[in-house]
C-alpha cells in the first residue's frame, strides 16, 4: 500500500512537472539559454584572465559586457546570413520550378515511369516553403526571446557577486557548503565542455559541408553550412536531417540527380567521419550518458519544447545526472541514466 502510494505521488508529481514545462516554456526556455550563455561567459572570462593585464586592470563588468556583445553579435551575424539567403532562394522560385519539372521528365524518360502523375498536384513553392519554414520558425522564436534572455543574463551577472556568500549563509556546515559548490562547479564545467566541443565539431562539419556544396554548385553553400552547423547541436537526428536538407534542395535546384547524389555521399561522409571518429575522441566519456537515454531525452524534450528542446536535451539530462548522483535517494536513477553505471566524484 505504501509503495502504491509512492508510485501515485511520483506520477502526480511527474504530470505536474511536465504540465509546468509545457505551459511555462515561454519563460523557461529563455532562462535556460541565459543560464547556458552565463556559464560560457564565465569560462571565457577564466581564459581571458590568464592574461595578467586583463585580470588585473579590466573590471569584471566590462568583461561581462564585452563577451555578451561578442556572443550576441555572432548570433545576429548568423541570423542575418540565414535570413538574406532565404530571401534570395525565394526570389529564384521560377528557376527551381523549371528545373524540378525538367528533373521529373528526365526521370520519366530514364526509368520509363510516369512520376509526374504522382506529383501532378505538387507545388514547388510549397516544397520550398516546407523546406525553409522550420528554419524560419526556429529563427523567429530565438530572435523573439533575445530580449528576455538578456534580461535574465543581467540578473544572473548581478547575482553572481553575492551568490557564494549567500550559499555560505544557507549551508553553514562547511562540508555541505563544499558539496554544493562542487556540484555547481561540476555542472558549469560539464555543460561548458560539452558546448565547446559540440560547437567546434559542428563548425568543422558545417565548414567542410559548405566547401563541398560550393564545388558541387549548390546555391547558398554558406547558408546550408550554417544550417548544418546549427542542426548538429541536435544529437543523432540532427546530423541526418542536416544531410537531407541540402539533398532535398538539390532536387529543386538541378534538372538532374547527380548533384543530389554527390551531396548525399559527400556531406553524409563528412557527418559520419566527424560524428563517429572526431567527436567521440573529443567528447570521450565526459557526458557520461547512456546512448539509449540520449535518444529518449531527445524524443521527450522534442515533444515538450520542439526543436529547441532537442538542442537542449543533452545539457538538461547532464544536469539531472550530476544532481541525482549527489544524493543517496536519487543516486540509483543517476546510475541508470549514466553510460556504464559509473558516476563521477
Amino acid at each position: 500500500m505504501t509503495s502504491l502510494s509512492k508510485v501515485t505521488q511520483a506520477s502526480i508529481l511527474l504530470v505536474i512537472i511536465v504540465t509546468a514545462l509545457v505551459y511555462g516554456k515561454a519563460f523557461l526556455i529563455p532562462l535556460i539559454f541565459a543560464f547556458i550563455f552565463w556559464i560560457l561567459i564565465r569560462r571565457m572570462k577564466e581564459t581571458l584572465n590568464r592574461i595578467s593585464f586583463i585580470d588585473r586592470y579590466v573590471p569584471n563588468w566590462v568583461k561581462n559586457i564585452f563577451l555578451t556583445v561578442v556572443i550576441f553579435s555572432l548570433l545576429y551575424f548568423i541570423g542575418s546570413i540565414i535570413s538574406s539567403n532565404i530571401t534570395r532562394m525565394i526570389g529564384r522560385y521560377d528557376v527551381y520550378e523549371h528545373n524540378f519539372s525538367a528533373l521529373i521528365y528526365r526521370i520519366n524518360d530514364t526509368f520509363g515511369i510516369e512520376l509526374d502523375v504522382f506529383l501532378k498536384n505538387t507545388d514547388v513553392r510549397s516544397l520550398l516553403s516546407n523546406l525553409i519554414q522550420p528554419i524560419v520558425t526556429v529563427l523567429t522564436s530565438m530572435l523573439g526571446n533575445i530580449f528576455l534572455v538578456l534580461i535574465y543574463m543581467l540578473f544572473l551577472f548581478l547575482e553572481e557577486s553575492n551568490f557564494n556568500s549567500k550559499l555560505k549563509l544557507v549551508f553553514k556546515n562547511e562540508d555541505n557548503h563544499h558539496s554544493i559548490s562542487e556540484i555547481l562547479r561540476e555542472l558549469e564545467y560539464s555543460i561548458s565542455d560539452y558546448l565547446g566541443v559540440k560547437t567546434f565539431v559542428s563548425f568543422i562539419t558545417g565548414a567542410l559541408s559548405a566547401i563541398a556544396l560550393f564545388f558541387i554548385g549548390v546555391d547558398a553553400p554558406v547558408f546550408w553550412g550554417l544550417i548544418i552547423f546549427l542542426l548538429n547541436y541536435i544529437p543523432t537526428v540532427g546530423s541526418l536531417v542536416a544531410t537531407l536538407f541540402p539533398v532535398a534542395f538539390c532536387l529543386l535546384q538541378f534538372p538532374e540527380l547527380t548533384p543530389a547524389i554527390l551531396t548525399l555521399v559527400i556531406v553524409g561522409s563528412i557527418q559520419v567521419v566527424v560524428g563517429n571518429v572526431l567527436e567521440p575522441k573529443l567528447v570521450g566519456n565526459s557526458m557520461n550518458l547512456s546512448a539509449l537515454v540520449t535518444i529518449l531525452a531527445l524524443s521527450l524534450w522534442g515533444i515538450i519544447w520542439g526543436i529547441t528542446g532537442m538542442i537542449l536535451s543533452v545539457p538538461i539530462t547532464v544536469i539531472m545526472v550530476i544532481i541525482f548522483s549527489k544524493f543517496e535517494q536519487t543516486k540509483n536513477i543517476a546510475i541508470m541514466l549514466s553510460d556504464k553505471g559509473k558516476l563521477k566524484g
